[in-house]
């Protein structure tokens, strides 16, 4: 599917085929896919966990205020922030910066010291909001990507964060900006009509 069909095509559904099952194959070139999006400083600052188990899908529900639609996808993925990024993946980006000409070996401190002091510390209001925008960036390409293989999905920020770091086992100083059910639509059922979008005459200023 062409990228602007996708966008035009993507929907939030409901109702998933609980019978559909996704390969981990195909979950891995989803999310392959979405980790093309791009991040500040390119330190991808997203970690992914796919929950597709019947178990662990039940006790995501019991986290998502009872939802169906987390029981019902083929699986359910919760976005997190990593607020350790910076720390984590910094030397492997400059690295490849390096490998890749962008720098050289002696100015490479000069992104070096940018990165490590603009995001501010990792359990920081600064670096949450860091975290959490980029991971952001992450979870709309998982959709787009989605739609892209045929799959449909549906964002979620109905939960109880502090639950599902608790199940999962997700670092308190990560932020979990959403969970996103995929599979595919249950047959027999039709989408409405897409409610109003507002046009950019509403939301845009040009100056």
């Amino acid at each position: 599917m062409e990228l602007l069909n996708a966008i035009r095509e993507r929907r939030s559904i409901n109702d998933f085929d609980s019978t559909k099952h996704i390969s981990d194959e195909k979950l891995e070139e989803l999310l392959s896919l979405a980790a093309l999006a791009p991040s500040s400083f390119n330190l991808q600052p997203w970690e992914a966990v796919v929950v597709r188990t019947d178990e662990k899908k039940k006790a995501l529900r019991e986290a998502a205020f009872g939802q169906p639609k987390v029981e019902d996808a083929s699986a359910v993925i919760i976005v997190v922030g990593n607020a350790d990024a910076v720390e984590e993946n910094l030397e492997d980006i400059i690295q490849s910066m390096i490998d890749n000409g962008y720098v050289d070996e002696e100015s490479a401190d000069g992104p070096r010291g940018m990165a490590s002091s603009f995001y501010g510390e990792p359990d920081s209001e600064r670096r949450r909001i860091f975290a959490a925008k980029n991971a952001a960036f992450f979870g709309m390409s998982i959709m787009l990507a989605a739609k892209g293989l045929g799959l449909d999905t549906h964002p979620m920020d109905g939960f109880d964060e502090a639950k599902v770091k608790e199940i999962f086992g997700i670092d308190e100083k990560d932020v979990v900006p959403m969970l996103i059910a995929v599979g595919s639509l249950q047959p027999g059922k039709t989408l409405l009509p897409r409610n109003v979008r507002f046009s950019p005459e509403r939301f845009a200023r040009f100056e």
